[in-house]
């Protein structure tokens, strides 16, 4: 037989282990040129800017959805 615990982890032990485990919300930084939310040290996807620099060539910029009123 393998190891075995000589006591019972208590509660408070257990689930201050288990709580860095948890998931944590994405972390979002408004685009200095289109001011919408995006990822830290990452492109835009609206604009395509990246530190003041076109990275990514847009056809067509993305407009914000509207929510639709419910009828």
């Amino acid at each position: 037989m393998g190891a075995l615990p000589k006591r019972k982890k208590s509660q408070s032990r257990a689930k201050q282990r288990l709580s860095h485990i948890a998931i944590k919300p994405t972390a979002l930084v408004e685009c200095p040129q289109c001011h919408t939310r995006i990822r830290p040290h990452h492109a835009c996807p609206t604009c395509g800017k990246y530190n003041g620099r076109e990275v990514i060539v847009i056809k067509e910029p993305k407009k914000p959805e509207t929510p639709t009123p419910l009828a």
